[in-house]
């Protein structure tokens, strides 16, 4: 069943994941890689570089270890007698690894989360050969490590084990935080030398994670009359102009009744730079668009990859389309949803490029510890229990201005989504 034959504001992953296919068959990636997105298109885009095979490319921002005076001197990958070589990471971070396969006491060194997911397990039975990639998230030091089909998660500066997944040591389950979780995405409606915090949300887009391989992307329609948590009624995206991203986000939480952990930052030309600069996304345009704000630019139907550029005017525009601004917070998320697929085949190995990417562009509240787990989370999902959906309404008027009226369908999708899943 395609797309089109799904309930209106559902879809599936199928045009996504066909684009992603002519790279190479998703499911063949499904073991230990699995999506970035999704964090958002901000933060899923960095992720979003491969080489052949699927494997982030090489010199990629972000795989550099932090400096000496961050985390120490980089660990040249001597097993020395654990058994454990590690690669690419600062000496502090690979006696930590060592620790993690060796049976070592993580007591001091991990999160509790992860402390109580490693303390059933058992040592590495033979040589253990890890990978790390090291960046930041404002400015802490974060890292993936890999060996096999085992992520290791951990954040930085006096390096502690924060979350990963562990079937080489008999861990039975990931341990990313738990779920459902949730993170609003939202783009910025700043200009040049306007406060990126302070001007009007232009996307604002719900993902949730249900803990168990679901998930789901839901837009609000930005002109839904709603009350605002800096006090009155107003459109809902006018929030972040009263109080900031955190006004925002209190304004969604109290809206969909969905507890957002926090909130990603991004605008105009951040945006388009890490789209660029990971050499764009690859969707399946359903239909041509013309985007009339941005010179009448035209998206073609059918697969192929995005510029900046492109992906920018696809997800802004609404003049020319038939359901205005519910089609555009449609086509939102099928950029994130794209993203979040070529991602998903580059592997958590390249989660920290993605942060320290995103990090010189945009803002967030959410720290080291929660974006890197949501993120590695969004790589456990299952492109298949994956869903979309718009919070519409009827339109209407309010202080002279036209407005979308929270409705039984929006309230719908808020309930449904209350375990993280849309699929």
């Amino acid at each position: 069943m395609t797309s089109e034959h799904l309930p209106p504001g559902r879809p599936h992953l199928d045009g996504v994941c066909r684009v992603a296919g002519s790279r190479g068959r998703l499911a063949s990636r499904t073991g230990t890689v699995a999506v970035a997105v999704a964090l958002a298109a901000s933060v899923s885009l960095g992720a979003c570089t491969s080489g052949a095979g699927g494997q982030p490319a090489s010199g990629s921002e972000g795989s550099a270890s932090p400096s000496s005076s961050q985390a120490g001197a980089t660990s040249p990958g001597d097993a020395n007698a654990s058994g454990v070589s590690v690669t690419g990471a600062p000496a502090p971070l690979a006696d930590l690894v060592r620790s993690v396969y060796t049976g070592g006491d993580l007591t001091q060194t991990s999160s509790p989360t992860a402390a109580r997911a490693l303390k059933p397990r058992k040592a590495a039975g033979g040589p253990v050969d890890a990978t790390a990639k090291v960046g930041s998230w404002m400015g802490t030091p974060v890292a993936v490590v890999t060996a096999g089909d085992d992520v290791t998660l951990a954040v930085g500066p006096s390096w502690k084990v924060v979350g990963g997944w562990w079937p080489s040591l008999g861990v039975a389950k990931p341990s990313l935080g738990g779920g459902p979780r949730w993170v609003l995405a939202i783009g910025s409606d700043a200009r040049k030398g306007q406060p990126l915090e302070r001007t009007r949300a232009d996307v604002l887009q719900v993902i949730g994670i249900d803990g168990n391989g679901g998930g789901g992307v839901m837009g609000m329609a930005r002109d839904l009359w709603v009350p605002l948590s800096t006090g009155g009624k107003g459109k809902i995206n006018s929030a972040m102009v009263f109080g900031g991203p955190r006004a925002q986000v209190a304004t969604v939480k109290a809206v969909t009744g969905l507890p957002v952990e926090g909130y990603v930052v991004l605008g105009f030309s951040g945006f388009m730079k890490i789209v660029d600069e990971q050499g764009g996304i690859p969707i399946v345009i359903p239909k041509t668009v013309v985007a009339s704000h941005a010179r009448n630019m035209v998206i073609k139907a059918g697969p192929q990859t995005l510029t900046g550029a492109q992906a920018l005017a696809y997800a802004r525009e609404r003049k020319t389309l038939p359901d205005g601004d519910f089609g555009r917070s449609r086509h939102q998320g099928e950029v994130i949803l794209a993203a979040a697929v070529k991602a998903k085949l580059a592997g958590p190995i390249a989660i920290p490029a993605a942060l320290t990417s995103f990090s010189k562009v945009g803002t967030s509240n959410l720290t080291a510890e929660q974006i890197l787990t949501f993120t590695a989370g969004l790589h456990q999902l299952s492109p298949l229990k994956v869903g979309r959906g718009v919070a519409k309404g009827a339109f209407g008027w309010a202080e002279k201005q036209s407005i979308v009226v929270l409705g039984d369908q929006a309230r719908s999708l808020f309930a449904e989504f209350r375990d993280g899943n849309l699929s």
